[in-house]
């Protein structure tokens, strides 16, 4: 499966400014989160954030939603 580089051990990783969480597994999630990486800058800017453990229960838990994008 693809992963972000420097987060290539996590499965979910959340943009904070949206507070949205994208699960690399999911092909179209992926592409959705590489695209607004690249577009606002979001590595640069320390707007990503990743979960311990990297589940989309603890995802939640800190306050962030899935994509529902398709």
């Amino acid at each position: 499966m693809p992963r972000l580089r420097r987060f290539e051990r996590s499965r979910f990783v959340g943009a904070r400014d949206t507070m949205i969480v994208y699960d690399c597994d999911d092909p179209e999630q992926f592409a959705l989160l590489e695209h607004r990486v690249a577009l606002d800058d979001l590595l640069r800017r320390k707007l990503i954030q990743t979960y311990g453990p990297d589940t989309l229960a603890e995802a939640r838990n800190r306050g962030f939603g899935l994509s529902r994008r398709r």
